[in-house]
């Protein structure tokens, strides 16, 4: 009907709206009632065959003859077509909310499990009663279960997630070669029970703790869903609905194709991310050795890895003993990320530790030497570095002093932390270019005696630059942490230092090498760790 009039007792009206909108229609007439006024509504009406049409009605409430019970009278107009229409441009907008909420959160992890876990949480209750997330976990195995392993689990009703979540880790074992979760590993699409869930998955499992489980899930419809990712699934997604909800619907599938799509994307991705990152850490760890040990001097060195793959690479550390026995100490960043930002990282890394071990010339001389090599060898690599070296005469021993000399190739100035707490940033009146730039650059030197108990600090930028803040805000910040922090355990400074500087996921990766000057007129300390006699010097 596109349009139509009627007229008839309230109940008898009533009779013909859906059940869930007959609370609305009523209040509505009864206002009309109480205001001697006119009501409109929409609403469903159920026709003869139990199915439903929109109408939209407008009318009043009139007096029969003698006082009899007032009558409805109005017109309705069919709004199906209009009602449908809103009902899925609403359902489509929802359905890009989630899928937008879906990419979101599982994007801002590099962590598996807890992708699995934010992903199950999202789909409840927008699209089933509850999930089951299930990850590939061994690539070689993908397509079979030895490949499966389960990673969340999340159900609308509290009081059932440790039944699902106990279902969950027993099922994959439980499984027989049929069974729909088995099914879609291996042909990559969606599978189906409509109905009759429980019975169905009964005749999957092997008897045991499983049918116990999904006795108690009772589910009425289930739906497994393969997570696709480049080269095949990276896991599975299951979804079921108890009999109060019942089947899913043709938008409930077609939504949780969606969601299955984007989030096996965004899974994959990560996936990806983690193998390059674990790489350039593996890699850039490999080449980062353990510092000497020189005499009343500790080292500490520390390596943090940027929390994005794309970020992992090219920081570095060195310290190592001259023949002389001082002690030489680099920090240096390459200029990109990556592997390749990493294999760089090594070779400028072995350039400067073999012409530094040389020992006949300071850290300026360094720096020009390898600037000549990385020419001869048409290394197209940028970096930044300090080299410096701590060295010692008789008289300055005598003194309680040690002498720190060091050349800056465009790299954030090192920190003195006194043993008074005073915080000094080792700059120079001028910057030199960082290597890479210009052979013929000049390279300076510089030296500053410092006192017994003097923690010196060597850093890559990554510790005090951030995307939201200027250099200077977290230079300052560094040197006031190292104030709040002076005296400490210098592993115990190193640490807090980084839990106080570095965001949770840090944008860059870190080096640092810190060194405290012990005293020399009582025993090495013990947590300067045992003494090592550099080569070709013989001991005390």
């Amino acid at each position: 009907m596109d349009r139509d009039t009627f007229t008839g007792r309230p109940e008898d009206v009533y009779a013909h709206v859906h059940p869930d909108d007959v609370a609305d229609v009523r209040a509505r007439v009864q206002h009309a009632v109480d205001t001697g006024g006119i009501y409109d509504a929409e609403y469903r009406i159920v026709l003869a065959d139990g199915s439903h049409r929109w109408v939209a009605a407008r009318g009043q409430v009139v007096d029969g003859a003698e006082g009899a019970t007032g009558h409805l009278v109005g017109v309705v107009h069919d709004t199906t077509d209009r009602a449908l229409t809103q009902q899925q441009t609403q359902q489509a907008a929802a359905r890009e909310r989630l899928l937008s909420r879906i990419t979101e959160e599982l994007s801002g992890t590099l962590d598996a499990d807890e992708a699995a876990h934010r992903l199950a949480r999202l789909v409840l209750p927008a699209v089933a009663d509850w999930c089951i997330v299930t990850l590939v976990d061994d690539d070689q195995a993908a397509g079979s279960r030895r490949g499966l392993r389960p990673a969340a689990a999340e159900h609308v009703d509290p009081a059932m997630r440790p039944v699902l979540d106990g279902y969950a880790q027993a099922r994959l074992g439980a499984l027989g070669d049929e069974a729909i979760v088995v099914r879609a590993m291996r042909t990559g699409r969606l599978q189906l029970v409509g109905t009759g869930a429980t019975a169905h998955a009964l005749t999957m499992l092997t008897p045991g703790p499983t049918h116990e489980a999904i006795r108690a899930l009772a589910p009425e419809a289930m739906t497994v869903l393969p997570l696709p990712g480049r080269t095949g699934p990276v896991g599975l997604m299951t979804l079921a609905n108890g009999a109060g909800r019942g089947p899913f619907t043709p938008e409930d599938l077609n939504t949780a194709r969606h969601v299955a799509g984007r989030a096996g994307l965004v899974l994959d991705n990560a996936r990806l991310f983690r193998q390059q990152r674990d790489l350039a850490e593996g890699f850039q760890r490999s080449l980062l050795t353990p510092p000497p040990e020189p005499d009343h001097l500790q080292i500490v060195v520390r390596y943090v890895p940027a929390a994005q793959a794309a970020q992992v690479g090219g920081d570095w550390y060195d310290a190592f003993m001259q023949p002389s026995g001082a002690t030489l100490l680099v920090i240096g960043d390459v200029v990109g990320h990556d592997v390749q930002a990493a294999a760089a990282m090594g070779q400028i890394r072995s350039i400067v530790r073999t012409l530094g071990a040389l020992d006949h010339d300071g850290p300026a001389a360094v720096l020009r030497q390898v600037e000549q090599v990385m020419e001869t060898l048409q290394t197209p690599i940028l970096a930044t570095t300090v080299v410096a070296r701590l060295e010692q005469t008789d008289e300055e021993r005598a003194d309680g002093l040690t002498r720190l000399c060091w050349s800056n190739a465009g790299h954030p100035p090192p920190m003195a932390v006194g043993s008074d707490g005073s915080v000094t940033a080792l700059t120079t009146a001028h910057t030199d270019l960082l290597l890479g730039v210009d052979a013929t650059a000049p390279r300076r030197e510089s030296q500053v005696h410092l006192g017994r108990d003097t923690v010196v600090l060597f850093y890559t930028d990554g510790l005090v630059e951030r995307r939201d803040s200027h250099l200077d805000a977290g230079t300052a910040r560094l040197q006031d942490t190292l104030a709040q922090l002076a005296g400490r355990n210098l592993d115990e400074l190193c640490d807090e230092l980084l839990a106080r500087m570095l965001p949770d996921a840090p944008d860059d990766d870190v080096a640092l090498v810190a060194v405290r000057l012990h005293p020399q007129d009582r025993p090495r300390p013990a947590e300067a760790g045992p003494e090592r006699v550099p080569p070709n010097v013989p001991a005390d």
